[in-house]
């Protein structure tokens, strides 16, 4: 039997964290995750060498040439849609930044309508009104479950079915209607437009962090701030303020009919509207839902408490029910807007120029497959990427922070 002086005069056991080995590394889950984690990397790094290898050695075998200097080379094809300057003797990567601009202004614009559809169909999903309410559910149920590539078809059929030029609908006699597209009055100088474009960023802002400051200094007075509905009418008006009075020289052009179409002004074409059309009016039915599951996430307790105290249906929506809502609401929405981009790539359908056809194009002509291709994707990429941190961003924003 060991006595008590035995025991006191036995070592010290060393602390686990001193004796942790490899051995005992290895079963930790921790550790063993990132090892196998490292191998599949190291894999997919290795096989994706490979057959990039691969495919390298095979083409030089047919004396095909490979990498991104082709970009340099001139493009020899004309781009009928364009937001810069483009030539037929420009390079395949000023191509690209023109494919690139187009695929981004549809996309944009899709976004910012699909955007307005989903909020008044999905809350009309929920209006008291029947013929409203019914009216949004039809709209969704056949935008919803009917193919997108057929609905663009259809609208790009209906608009260039419209009457001729000569024959076209005229909105007061500024803007007309007809199978060429939408033709509408423009500014004259283009350095007009993008100084009217910095200025409304530039006040944006600064709007959003006055407000800000407003918002702070409300919520420790617990005091209505009378001075930011002044101050936000001001600062979004001082664009086009600055702009009239500092900008360059301009003139508004106004379309005018000169034989068998109009000149002046700017036209969208009839391939812009029909993709504008097809992916709004489609990716709007699913916002809708979205808006719609929403509002329903919130408790009716928390509407009748507001109708309690005496706010009306705009106050509800806008100070009570959204501001809950866009917790749900933001995430989903974010997968939406990122399907408005890739499904741009449709547009090769109705002969829109975006980033799919004009791709398309680079590689019947230069032949570089494989680097046309990789270049398309990463573009798509990079701009799902953007707007899945700025939706992350907003919705890190919006969240009701529980205490």
């Amino acid at each position: 039997m060991q006595t008590t002086a035995t025991l006191r005069r036995r070592p010290p056991r060393l602390p686990v964290r001193h004796r942790l080995s490899w051995k005992g590394a290895w079963h930790d889950l921790g550790v063993r995750s990132w090892i196998y984690q490292a191998i599949v990397l190291i894999g997919v790094i290795a096989l994706g060498s490979f057959l990039v290898g691969n495919a390298q050695d095979a083409l030089s075998k047919q004396g095909i040439s490979t990498g991104f200097a082709f970009l340099a080379d001139d493009a020899g094809f004309e781009i009928g849609e364009r937001s810069i300057a483009f030539q037929s003797t420009d390079s395949f990567l000023k191509a690209y930044g023109v494919a690139l601009l187009n695929t981004l202004k549809v996309s944009v614009a899709s976004i910012v309508f699909a955007t307005l559809i989903g909020v008044i169909v999905g809350v009309g999903r929920l209006s008291s009104n029947l013929m409203w309410r019914k009216f949004a559910s039809i709209y969704v149920e056949v935008f919803r479950n009917t193919p997108q590539l057929v609905q663009l078809i259809f609208w790009y059929t209906i608009i260039t079915k419209l009457p001729h030029p000569r024959q076209a609908f005229s909105f007061d006699g500024l803007a007309f209607l007809s199978n060429r597209g939408i033709v509408i009055p423009w500014l004259t100088n283009d350095s007009v437009i993008w100084m009217l474009l910095a200025a409304i960023l530039a006040s944006s802002i600064l709007l959003w962090a006055i407000l800000q400051v407003i918002d702070r200094r409300r919520k420790k007075s617990g005091q209505k701030q009378p001075v930011a509905l002044m101050l936000g009418l001001m600062i979004a008006f001082s664009p086009i303020v600055l702009t009239v009075l500092l900008g360059p020289s301009y003139e508004i052009s106004i379309p005018v009919l000169r034989g068998f179409n109009y000149q002046g002004g700017t036209t969208i074409s009839p391939e812009f509207l029909a993709l504008l059309l097809g992916l709004s009016l489609y990716i709007g039915a699913f916002i809708a839902e979205i808006v719609r599951s929403g509002i329903e996430s919130v408790s009716a307790g928390q509407i009748e408490a507001a109708q309690t105290v005496g706010l009306g249906p705009f106050n509800i929506y806008r100070r009570v029910v959204f501001p809950q809502a866009l917790r749900v609401m933001v995430p989903p929405a974010a997968g939406q807007y990122v399907s408005i981009v890739k499904n741009s790539s449709l547009g090769v359908a109705v002969g829109y120029p975006e980033l799919f056809s004009v791709n398309n194009t680079i590689v019947t002509l230069s032949g570089h497959t494989i680097e046309a291709i990789a270049i398309m994707m990463s573009i798509y990429l990079a701009i799902s990427f953007s707007i899945a941190i700025i939706m992350n961003l907003y919705n890190h924003k919006v969240q009701i922070k529980e205490r």
